[in-house]
């Protein structure tokens, strides 16, 4: 009797302490949710260096903080902000603005965009020190600390702001498809993240001219607008004419512009733009449409002309140049090139005649970013060496390519670093902690904490959440998975699993960050009794060329059979439901989404793909043709990864999600599969997100999510 009492006693108090936690709702874990913001980890706002100082936000001011005693003042509030730009006319500012740092080497300062003009506060944020008036439209700012000027776009314009605000026209096009200066050259891959780029010493501006006149016109369909209108894109689809693309420099003394001779064919990729230290030069890496070729060009800054090919890279599958090259300093003629030549991604040293002088780092893991010290003699890079699931920042000795790791604790770490490269604010997570900010001396070897955030789910239900390696289909390479499952799993219970999938290149899904990287909406469905289970098959991010390169030409297949590695495994756990497995993905994951109901119907029950990929030919030309080749010279490969073809193999439940102003992945693809379908005979789902672009963002989200929440209960649970 009495161990019956004590059995029942412990029951109640299980349930009772069961009871106190709260559930998620999707306004707690989705972007865009109501509350969202509430489940973030706590940060630090603001936290950047100034100089060898460190600023950060707290309420309404701004904190200066000296690293040696790390005492802290006041450097400007809001307040101060205010009476400033009053004295200048201006609006006041309702809370503090996302404040810039800038530094020229010598001096620093802070600035900030508001009521339409650039505004520099004097280092010790006591005044005022210049004010840039802009113009409505104008973007794409890229400011230069040595002349104190700002150049921007505006439509397809390229401007220049002077420290006296006068506004200088660097470039423009009546031609509303020819763009100066534009962000989306080559449509932003290859590492292409802006369109202008400053002299060492601001003398010069360098910057693409895109041309797309020759590129067909793509409609989209807004209807906002009581009639709706046609507003047309330049998209340009595998195989057929792409954009051309010439680099200017315009100089500040002359205000006049000369093109570089970079001659034929016109549909090459110029990536990297990377100025000497004298000015005189430019470098380019150049690759060729079929993307297997990259040459390493030198330009004369002044005249345009071609000087040299300093070296080629060539590979039978692609090239990726991503990183511009690194100037030593002091040593003019020595620079660091960026290549997956060895198999994965790594540093290496050349002179300016061409030659290599030696390989910097190596070991069958990639270097993700590089920045050089000012002295010359380090390089502080953060890589995957100690895992492919964390990134870990490291100094290399130049010389001898010593490696000395300075985040000691594991996970994912995102450091910054002071201008000496003394002092290191290291920000990272792993699957125990939500947030951690450290300030490191790394000469003293002193740390300090700065933020241990808690954990913003405590006082919730959480399920368990694991990560693991299983064999992909190759039978030999390790692919790492997420499991979020129910936190306590019944004896006997079979739970329903739906796999959530992207499986293509850029992107790593499983990492050893906050709960293993696991997505708001996986924490939501297994506290409603879903498996959620991701797996990085080959073809996915930062496990080097081979890894990534074996899907070349033929998407779909290899990362099809990897996935089905991931639920034949599944299948081995007692307790999950094989008769109750679903998949859902975004974009290339849409693809994978579609691609694997359709080739393995008798597996999936249910899926949800958004913004798919169905017709590899109707995609972009450069993220297309990398991987795919064109369709001409594959015609093959294309047929087989076209899901049009195969749409009548259709069996389960299909939601497909489209935003009707999708440049991306654009509408057409799953119209077509909806045509092929009803041609076919099967009988898929269909919603749409109008005026929505390639994902769904703001407040919508939610509704998105309770969109595909409900298809997965109703078709699924």
């Amino acid at each position: 009797m009495k161990l019956r009492f004590l059995f029942i006693l412990a029951i109640t108090q299980f349930m009772a302490v069961s009871a106190q936690l709260k559930e998620f709702s999707l306004d707690n874990l989705m972007p865009g949710g109501k509350t969202y913001a509430r489940f973030v980890p706590k940060n630090i706002k603001q936290l950047q260096f100034l100089g060898e100082n460190y600023i950060y936000q707290k309420g309404d001011s701004i904190m200066i903080v000296k690293p040696g005693n790390h005492k802290e003042k006041v450097l400007v509030t809001v307040k101060d902000i205010n009476r400033f730009i009053a004295e200048k006319g201006l609006k006041p500012v309702g809370s503090m603005p996302r404040i810039s740092v800038w530094e020229d080497g010598k001096e620093n300062g802070i600035s900030f965009l508001h009521d339409k003009h650039f505004i520099h506060l004097s280092a010790d944020g006591s005044s005022i020190e210049q004010l840039y008036p802009l113009e409505k439209g104008d973007t794409d700012f890229d400011f230069d600390p040595h002349k104190r000027q700002y150049a921007l776009t505006n439509e397809n314009g390229l401007y220049i702001i002077s420290p006296n605000g006068e506004r200088i026209t660097v470039g423009k096009d009546s031609n509303g498809y020819i763009s100066m200066g534009a962000n989306n050259v080559h449509r932003n891959e290859f590492g292409i993240k802006k369109g202008t780029f400053w002299s060492p010493k601001g003398n010069a501006l360098a910057f693409y001219r895109m041309n797309e006149t020759m590129v067909g016109d793509y409609p989209l369909v807004d209807i906002s607008a009581r009639e709706a209108k046609l507003k047309n894109i330049k998209y340009p689809m595998a195989g057929m004419r792409s954009h051309e693309v010439t680099v200017g420099v315009f100089r500040l003394s002359d205000r006049n512009t000369v093109y570089l001779h970079t001659g034929t064919p016109k549909d090459r990729y110029f990536t990297n733009i990377t100025w000497s230290p004298d000015e005189k030069e430019i470098y380019i890496q150049e690759l060729n449409r079929r993307q297997d070729t990259c040459l390493v060009e030198v330009y004369d800054a002044a005249s345009g002309k071609h000087l040299r090919t300093l070296f080629t890279e060539t590979n039978e599958k692609y090239v990726e140049p991503e990183n511009p090259l690194i100037f030593i300093p002091g040593k003019p003629e020595l620079f660091i090139y960026t290549s997956r030549k060895d198999g994965y991604r790594h540093l290496y040293l050349y002179d300016t005649s061409g030659k290599m002088i030696r390989q910097i780092t190596r070991g069958e893991w990639e270097v993700l970013s590089a920045e050089i010290d000012p002295t010359g003699k380090y390089l502080y890079i953060t890589s995957t060496e100690a895992s492919p699931l964390e990134v870990n920042l490291y100094r290399v000795t130049l010389s001898n390519g010593k490696r000395e790791r300075l985040t000691p604790a594991n996970g994912v770490h995102t450091p910054l670093m002071s201008k000496s490269g003394r002092y290191m604010i290291d920000r990272y997570s792993n699957h125990n902690t939500p947030r951690m900010i450290d300030f490191s001396d790394l000469k003293t070897g002193k740390t300090k904490n700065l933020l241990c955030a808690p954990d913003p789910y405590d006082g919730y239900a959480m399920p368990d959440i694991k990560c693991g390696t299983i064999k992909a289909a190759d039978g030999k390479t390790d692919l790492y998975y997420r499991l979020t499952q129910p936190a306590k799993i019944e004896t006997g219970k079979k739970y329903p699993v739906i796999v959530y999938v992207y499986g293509g290149p850029h992107v790593q899904q499983v990492r050893d960050g906050w709960k293993w990287d696991a997505r708001g909406w996986d924490i939501y469905m297994a506290n409603r009794g879903y498996i959620i289970f991701t797996i990085d098959g080959r073809g996915s991010a930062n496990r080097g060329s081979a890894f990534e390169n074996v899907t070349h030409r033929q998407l779909g297949k290899i990362e099809l059979q990897d996935q089905m590695e991931g639920i034949k495994w599944l299948k081995s756990l007692p307790y999950v439901d094989e008769n109750r497995i679903g998949v859902h993905g975004w974009s290339f994951g849409g693809f994978m989404t579609t691609n694997m109901m359709l080739n393995n119907p008798e597996t999936f029950k249910t899926g949800v793909a958004g913004g798919p990929v169905i017709d590899w030919k109707y995609y972009e030309i450069m993220y297309g043709e990398r991987y795919m080749g064109s369709p001409k010279e594959n015609a093959q490969g294309y047929e087989n990864s076209n899901l049009n073809r195969i749409a009548g193999n259709l069996q389960g439940h299909l939601l497909l999600i489209h935003g009707d102003q999708d440049p991306v992945v654009v509408w057409q693809h799953s119209l077509s599969f909806l045509k092929s379908c009803i041609q076919s005979g099967t009988y898929p789902d269909y919603f749409v997100y109008p005026g929505h672009f390639h994902n769904v963002l703001g407040p919508d989200r939610v509704h998105l999510y309770e969109k595909i929440t409900r298809y997965f209960d109703d078709y699924l649970k």
